[in-house]
């Protein structure tokens, strides 16, 4: 095989690896409107509350992000595959009760998988608008997990990856930390098969914690206790 035809083999290798990370950055919108219609559906909410609980919880996370870099439009809005496909998830969960345990378990494969793809393309954009390691891991964990928490404030709960859970920001941090680390290692040539290996790592974690029940540790109370004073008692 000639230089040229192995040339053209890792290009075809690497676009179709773009074209890969794409559908999985859809299929995880979709995941999280689901997931957001599930509660929407417990809290009695009409059409437009599925819309717009489902818009915020598939699209806020890319959307903060993209306002937080301040390098145009964000691509949920330039981009009407985004919109289109979690208005017409928000659709079909409100029209269909989405429940089951095949249903609960193909939603949380996705979920996983989505979470590591977001915390890796979050991790390379700010990378590719000249950040740092430190603000990639950010934006990264941002990505996968902001549409979560935009979902809880609009319900009034407590944003689930703020503790009482398995693993779920942390699994995002790791996948950007393979991006990151990648960036150091590798040519910018494979960002495509960088973020599926992040995906594969951060989805991996997620699903693990989740089987196996890993969480952080809560904060402990370290105050000093008080020391007992012993009195002798001088008798008469």
């Amino acid at each position: 095989m000639t230089p040229l035809a192995l040339a053209e083999g890792a290009a075809d290798v690497v676009t179709a690896s773009t074209e890969v990370v794409r559908v999985l950055d859809l299929l995880g919108v979709a995941a999280n409107v689901l997931l957001a219609a599930v509660l929407a559906r417990e809290k009695r909410f009409d059409l437009i509350g599925f819309l717009v609980l489902g818009v915020a919880a598939g699209l806020g996370g890319g959307m903060i992000r993209d306002t937080l870099l301040q390098r145009g439009t964000p691509v949920a809005l330039t981009d009407l595959s985004y919109l289109s496909v979690a208005l017409a998830t928000a659709v079909v969960a409100y029209l269909v009760r989405v429940e089951g345990r095949w249903w609960t378990r193909g939603i949380r494969v996705l979920d996983a998988v989505a979470l590591g793809t977001w915390g890796a393309v979050g991790a390379q954009k700010a990378i590719a608008a000249g950040l740092h390691w430190l603000p990639a891991l950010l934006l990264g964990t941002i990505t996968a997990v902001g549409g979560g928490m935009v979902r809880d404030v609009l319900l009034h709960r407590t944003p689930i990856v703020f503790g009482g859970n398995t693993l779920y920001a942390t699994c995002a941090t790791a996948a950007a930390g393979v991006v990151v680390l990648a960036d150091w290692l590798t040519s910018s040539e494979y960002q495509g098969l960088t973020t599926l290996l992040a995906a594969g790592v951060g989805g991996t974690l997620c699903l693990l914690s989740y089987r196996r029940g890993w969480r952080l540790p809560e904060a402990r109370d370290w105050r000093p206790r008080p020391r007992t004073v012993r009195r002798r008692v001088v008798e008469p």
